[in-house]
C-alpha cells in the first residue's frame, strides 16, 4: 500500500472522522464503521484532506478537466480545498462549484455557487463516501441541466466496497449506469488492512472482534 494511504488513514482516525463502533447509514444500513467528513473542523485539517483528494484525482483523471463539483452540503468545502490543492501541488487552476439546496432569487442567482458550469466543460464530481448510489443520482441531473457538459467522473475519499442497489460495489454500479469513471483515496480492504491487530498510538483500532463484526458486515452487505 502506498504511504500516503496510510498516512490517510491515520489521519481519519486522529480527525475522528473514521470511527469504529454501531452506526446506521443513509441508507439504513447497521454498519460498524462510519466515515464523517464533517469532522474535519480546522484550516489545516482541510489543507490535508485537499492533498490527498488532489493526488488520488491526478492519478485517477489526470488534470485535464475544467470544472470540479461538489454537490451542497459536505461537497462544498471538499471542493473548495480540493481544487486550491491541485493549484498548490500541481500548477493547474481548475474551477470549483457546487450547488445550493435552493435557488437564489436576488445577486448570485441561481442554484450553483462558485464557477457556473458552460457548454464543453469536463467535470469530475466529489464526495465524502458513497454507499448506495443515491446521491449520483441528485447530482447528476444538476451539472447536465447546465448545458452542453460532460461529466468524467466521481471521486470520493473512502471506497466502502459493498452493494449498490444490486450485487456490485455502488462505484463499479455508477461506472456502469451513468459511463464515468470512479475512484477512492483508500478502500476499505486497504483500511483493515493497515489497522487490524496493529497498534496505532498505543491502541489497537481493529481488533480481533471488531474484525469479525466487519467480516460479518460484508457477508451481507458486500459487494461481489
Amino acid at each position: 500500500m502506498e504511504s500516503y494511504k496510510q498516512e490517510f488513514i491515520e489521519f481519519m482516525i486522529d480527525c475522528q472522522v473514521l470511527k469504529f463502533g454501531d452506526f446506521v447509514t443513509k441508507s439504513g444500513r447497521n454498519t460498524p464503521f462510519f466515515v464523517n467528513t464533517g469532522f474535519y473542523r480546522t484550516g489545516g485539517q482541510l489543507r490535508r484532506l485537499g492533498q490527498y483528494y488532489a493526488r488520488a484525482i491526478h492519478d485517477q483523471f489526470g488534470l485535464d478537466f475544467d470544472v470540479l463539483f461538489g454537490p451542497a452540503y459536505k461537497g462544498i468545502p471538499l471542493t473548495v480545498a480540493a481544487t486550491m490543492a491541485i493549484s498548490e501541488l500541481y500548477d493547474r487552476d481548475i474551477k470549483y462549484c457546487s450547488n445550493r439546496k435552493e435557488v437564489k432569487d436576488h445577486g448570485d442567482k441561481g442554484i450553483l455557487l462558485g464557477s457556473p458550469i458552460s457548454d464543453g466543460d469536463r467535470v469530475v464530481i466529489i464526495e465524502d463516501v458513497t454507499t448506495a448510489g443515491t446521491s449520483i443520482q441528485e447530482t447528476l441531473p444538476i451539472i447536465k441541466a447546465q448545458g452542453q457538459v460532460e461529466p468524467m467522473g466521481l471521486v470520493v475519499s473512502v471506497d466502502r466496497m459493498e452493494r449498490g442497489q444490486g450485487t456490485k460495489s455502488a462505484l463499479r454500479e455508477i461506472e456502469e449506469t451513468y459511463g464515468l469513471k470512479t475512484t477512492a483515496i483508500v478502500t476499505m480492504d486497504e483500511v483493515v488492512e493497515h489497522l487490524y491487530n496493529r497498534p496505532y498510538k498505543g491502541k489497537v483500532i481493529i481488533d480481533d472482534a471488531l474484525k469479525q463484526a466487519i467480516d460479518a458486515y460484508y457477508l451481507q452487505y458486500g459487494s461481489e
